[in-house]
C-alpha cells in the first residue's frame, strides 16, 4: 500500500445529488446555460429535455457507480444478453418513475413555467427494434434490474432507427428516423474501450512453440466499434445495469492520399463503407447488398461484445479460463446473435491459444438460445459464399464444429444420412447454406421458446431431431412485460385506483393483484373502474383525432389490432369483419350493430409487399366507411401512422378489446396481448402463442376465443379448400363480393387482387377464410356483452388481477433460476449508502 505522504491531498468527493425539486432545478440550468450555452428563459423545450435528461443521468450515474462497485466486491457470476433489437422508447418518464421522482420533476420544471408533459413529448423513441423482440428485450433489461440481477445488455447503436411511417394515398411510405440528431443525454461514450472487428482476408496456419497448429486471421478489412452506454435503472432499489450499444467507425477518418490527389470521394469511401454497418436497423435485406450488410451487422456484435468481456476477464486473470464458465452466461436472443457461437470460439482457440476441446466446453457452458420464432423464413440461412467473402475465418471454424458434431450424431444413430442431413449446419444444395439457428442449438446448454405452445411445437416439430439428442437442453419461459412502463406509467389513474384498493404491495410484486379479484363484485368499486377507462378511452379518442383527423365514436367500443403488419398476424381478418359490419349497415341491419370503433396500427417491413398491401386495404375501406352517412354514430375505421412505444403507452389504456388473432400455431408468444390484459382489455384470440396461458389465467369466461387450434390447422392444410367456407357463409360471400367489385377501390381497380388471390388459394398458410365464419360470431358476442357495462367491467377487473403471471419480472426470475444461476445484487434505496 503506497504511504501518504505530509502533501498527499483528499480524495475528491462527489456530492450526493438532491432529489428534489430545487436541486433538480438549479442542475438543470447549470446543463442548459453551462453545458448547452443557452438561457434558461428562451431555451427551447428539446434544450430544456438535453438539460433535464442530463441532471436526471447524474443521479442515475450515482446509483451507477455504486452498482459496479456492488458487483466488483460481491463478484460471481454475470449474464450478458445479446440482442440486435433495444426498443426502448422513451427514457424520460421511466426514469423518473423508477427513482420516484415524478412529482419533484413537474414542481422543478414549473419553476421555469415548463411543463412537465410538454418536455416529456419532446424526447424522441429510440427506435432501437421492429417491433416485439426489441420490446422484449428492453423489459428484459428493466427486471434484471429491478431484481438486482447483475445483467447487461449488448446491441448496436443505430444512427438511424426504425423507419417513421407515414401514410399517404393510404399507402405506407417510410421516412429516415434520426432519433440522435438532437444528441441523446443518457448516453456515455467509452472511446476507451473501442473494439477491432474483422471482415474479409483469409486466415493462415502457423505453428507454435508446442508445435500444435494455430490459425490467424490476416490482411482484414477492419472496422472499430465504439461503445455507448446507458444506464438501465431498477424500480426504487439503487440499482443501476448496463446496455452497451456499438457504434461502427472506420479504423481511419480518410485516405489522405487520395485527399490530396483531388479524389473527396474516395478518400472518406472507408469511413462511409465501416459507418454503414451501425446507420439503420435491419436493412431490407432482399437484394444481395441487404444480406450482406445485416450479416455484417450481426458479427460486428457479436466480436464486439466478446471481445470487451474477454478483455476484462484477461486484465484480471491473464490467460486462465479455468473458471470462466462459472462466471458468464450468455443469452441470445433470437438467432441473430447465433453467430456469437463460432466468435467466441475464434477468439478463444486464435487469440487466446486454447485448445479446441477446451474452448468448445467453455462455449457450449456459457450459451443460451431464445428462439422467437416458428416461421421457417424467419430462421436465418446465410450462402456459404457470403460468408467465405466477408468472414473466412469464421466459416472455417463452422465448418469443424459441424464436422465434429455429425461424427458424434452419426456415431449415436449409424446409417440414419437423412437425419444427419436435416442435423447438418450446413444445408446442401445448388446454393450452400449456414443455419444460425442450428449452429444456436448446437453450441448451447439451453434452448428456450417463448410460450408453452411455441415450446412444445419447437420440440414437436422445428427442433424435433435436436430435442430427440439433447431433450434436457429444452425448455420454456413464457414472456412478460415489464409493469412499470406498461401499467404504472401507461395508466396512472387505473394504478391509482388499484392500489387503493389492495395497497401498494402489487408494484413490487405484480402477483399481488390476484387481490383485485374481490373487488369485481363491488358496484362501488366497478363505477369507478368504469370512470378510469372511460377517461383512459377518451384520451385515446382525442389522439387517434388528432393524428388522423378521424373522429371515433364517444360511446363505441374500442377494438384494437396494433402490431407489426405480418399476414400471420392476420390483419386482414380484422378488416374483412369491419366490412362485414358495414355491410350489415347498408343492408338495413343497423339495429343489430353494435357502436364500434376500430383501430390498427403498425409498420410493415420495407420489403414486403403483402404487408403493405395489407395497409392499403385498410386505410382503403376506412376512407369508404368513415365517409358514409350511414354508418354515422355506429362504425368508425383509422390506421394510426408511425406506431412505435410511446403511441402504444397511450393506446394499451385506452383499448376495450384486444385483438390476438393469428393463425394457431404461428405466433410465438406475443406480448401486446399481455400489456392490453394488464391494462383491462377482454381479449378476442385463437389458442395460439400466450394467449393460451392468458386464457388459463383470466379463465375462459372472460376470454372471447374462436377459430382453429394448431392441431386443427395442421390436419386441415392438406385438404384445406376456402371456397368450402366461402360457399357456407352467405356473410362471407358478400364481404368477398364487395372487395372483388372494387367497391373501396373505384379509381385504383386491381389493386386488391393479390390480397384476394391469396385468400382464395388453398395454399393460403395463414387459413384466414377457415376462421371468419368462427371470428365473426365471437365477435358478435362481444357486442352483446358490451351493451351490459357492469358485466363488461367485471371481466375488465378479472384480467387486469389475473396479469401478474405476465410481468416480466416473473419470466427473468425463471431464467435465472432454471438458466443463468446469478445471485441478486443487494439493494439499497438510494444505492448510494
Amino acid at each position: 500500500m503506497a504511504r501518504k505522504t505530509a502533501n498527499a491531498k483528499p480524495a475528491c468527493q462527489i456530492p450526493v445529488l438532491g432529489m428534489d425539486a430545487t436541486s433538480l432545478c438549479n442542475d438543470t440550468r447549470v446543463h442548459l446555460e453551462l453545458g448547452l450555452g443557452q438561457n434558461s428563459h428562451t431555451a427551447s423545450d428539446m434544450a430544456v429535455f438535453q438539460a433535464f435528461g442530463a441532471a436526471l443521468r447524474d443521479r442515475l450515474v450515482e446509483r451507477w457507480k455504486h452498482t459496479g462497485e456492488q458487483m466488483a466486491q460481491q463478484g460471481g457470476k454475470r449474464g450478458f444478453y445479446l440482442s440486435l433489437e433495444f426498443l426502448l422508447g422513451r427514457a424520460l418518464g421511466n426514469t423518473l418513475l423508477t427513482l420516484g421522482l415524478e412529482e419533484a420533476a413537474a414542481s422543478a420544471l414549473h419553476h421555469d413555467t415548463r411543463s412537465l408533459a410538454g418536455i416529456l413529448e419532446v424526447e424522441p423513441d429510440a427506435g432501437l427494434g421492429n417491433g416485439g423482440l426489441g420490446r422484449l428485450a428492453a423489459c428484459f433489461l428493466d427486471s434484471c434490474a429491478t431484481l438486482g440481477l447483475p445483467v447487461t445488455g449488448y446491441g448496436i447503436r443505430y444512427a438511424y432507427g426504425m423507419f417513421r411511417q407515414e401514410i399517404r394515398d393510404g399507402y405506407q411510405k417510410e421516412e429516415p428516423d434520426h432519433w440522435l440528431k438532437h444528441g441523446y443525454p443518457w448516453e456515455i461514450k467509452r472511446p476507451e474501450r473501442v473494439r477491432r472487428i474483422p471482415f474479409q482476408g483469409h486466415s493462415e496456419r502457423l505453428t507454435d512453440a508446442c508445435g500444435d497448429y494455430r490459425y490467424r486471421w490476416v490482411d482484414t478489412c477492419d472496422v472499430l466499434a465504439v461503445p455507448y452506454d446507458i444506464p438501465i435503472p431498477g424500480y426504487r432499489n439503487g440499482i443501476v445495469n448496463t446496455l452497451r450499444l456499438w457504434r461502427a467507425a472506420a479504423t481511419d477518418v480518410f485516405d489522405f492520399g487520395e485527399f490530396n490527389a483531388g479524389a473527396y470521394p474516395e478518400a472518406v469511401a472507408a469511413k462511409n463503407a465501416a459507418e454503414h454497418i451501425s446507420m439503420v436497423l435491419y436493412p431490407n435485406d432482399c437484394s444481395e447488398n441487404g444480406k450482406e450488410l445485416r450479416l455484417r451487422q450481426q458479427y460486428f456484435l457479436a466480436s464486439a461484445t466478446l471481445q470487451d468481456i474477454l478483455s476484462d476477464w484477461s486484465e484480471t486473470h491473464g490467460s486462465d479460463f479455468q473458471d470462466f464458465s462459472a462466471s458468464h452466461v450468455f443469452q441470445l436472443n433470437d438467432t441473430h446473435p447465433s453467430i456469437a457461437v463460432a466468435e467466441l470460439m475464434r477468439l478463444l482457440i486464435d487469440e487466446h491459444a486454447l485448445g479446441w476441446d477446451t474452448a468448445w466446453d467453455i462455449t457450449c457452458q456459457t450459451m443460451a438460445y431464445t428462439n422467437h420464432t416458428l416461421l421457417p423464413e424467419a430462421l436465418e440461412k446465410w450462402p456459404v459464399r457470403l460468408f467465405r467473402q466477408l468472414l473466412p475465418r469464421i466459416l472455417e471454424i463452422i465448418h469443424e464444429i459441424n464436422g465434429r458434431f455429425l461424427r458424434e450424431a452419426a456415431r449415436r444413430h449409424p446409417g440414419d444420412t437423412a437425419l444427419l442431413e436435416r442435423l447438418s449446419i450446413i444445408e446442401e444444395g445448388p446454393e450452400p447454406m449456414v443455419r444460425m439457428a442450428h449452429l444456436a442449438v448446437v453450441g448451447s446448454f439451453s434452448v428456450n421458446g417463448v410460450a408453452e405452445l411455441h415450446t412444445s411445437l419447437l420440440c414437436s416439430e422445428l427442433f424435433r431431431d435436436f430435442c430427440r439428442l439433447w431433450p434436457e437442453r429444452f425448455n420454456n419461459k413464457t414472456n412478460g412485460v415489464t409493469p412499470r412502463r406498461w401499467l404504472q406509467w401507461a395508466n396512472p389513474g387505473m394504478c391509482a385506483l388499484v392500489s387503493s384498493r389492495i395497497g401498494e404491495g402489487w408494484k413490487h410484486d405484480l402477483g399481488q393483484m390476484e387481490k383485485l379479484r374481490e373487488a369485481a363484485s363491488d358496484r362501488q368499486f366497478l363505477q369507478a373502474w368504469g370512470s378510469v377507462r372511460a377517461e383512459n378511452r377518451q384520451r385515446l379518442i382525442q389522439l387517434v383525432q388528432a393524428q388522423t383527423g378521424i373522429r371515433f365514436l364517444q360511446e363505441g367500443i374500442m377494438d384494437v389490432q396494433v402490431k407489426r403488419i405480418h399476414e400471420y398476424k392476420r390483419q386482414i381478418l380484422n378488416a374483412l369483419h369491419a366490412v362485414h359490419l358495414y355491410d350489415r349497415i347498408k343492408m338495413g341491419d343497423s339495429a343489430s350493430v353494435t357502436p364500434r370503433n376500430i383501430l390498427f396500427a403498425g409498420k410493415a417491413a420495407p420489403g414486403y409487399f403483402m404487408a403493405k398491401r395489407i395497409i392499403k386495404f385498410i386505410s382503403s375501406i376506412a376512407s369508404i366507411i368513415n365517409a358514409d352517412p350511414d354508418t354515422e354514430g355506429l362504425l368508425r375505421v383509422a390506421f394510426l401512422p408511425d406506431y412505435r412505444v410511446s403511441l402504444m403507452e397511450h393506446i394499451c389504456a385506452g383499448t376495450d378489446l384486444s385483438e390476438q388473432i393469428s393463425t394457431a400455431g404461428k405466433e410465438a408468444s406475443g406480448t401486446g396481448n399481455m400489456k392490453f390484459m394488464m391494462n383491462g382489455a377482454l381479449t378476442i384470440g385463437t389458442l395460439d402463442g400466450a394467449n393460451i396461458e392468458i386464457r388459463q389465467a383470466v379463465g375462459p369466461d372472460h376470454f372471447f376465443l374462436f377459430g382453429l387450434d394448431a392441431g386443427e390447422v395442421a390436419r386441415l392444410r392438406p385438404h384445406y379448400n376456402p371456397r368450402h367456407f366461402i360457399e357456407s357463409d352467405p356473410d362471407l360471400q358478400r364481404v368477398l363480393d364487395l372487395v372483388r367489385s372494387g367497391y373501396f377501390n373505384p379509381y385504383e381497380p386491381g389493386i386488391f387482387d393479390p390480397l384476394l388471390d391469396s385468400l382464395l388459394s388453398p395454399h393460403d398458410p395463414w387459413m384466414v377464410l377457415a376462421d371468419f365464419g368462427s371470428y365473426k360470431h365471437k365477435q358478435q358476442e362481444v357486442a352483446e356483452l358490451w351493451h351490459d357495462q357492469e358485466e363488461w367491467l367485471r371481466k375488465s377487473i378479472f384480467n387486469t388481477a389475473a396479469s401478474g403471471f405476465f410481468s416480466s419480472d416473473r419470466t427473468i426470475a425463471e431464467y435465472n433460476a432454471e438458466i443463468w444461476h446469478l445471485s441478486p445484487l443487494v439493494a439499497s434505496g438510494s444505492g448510494l449508502g
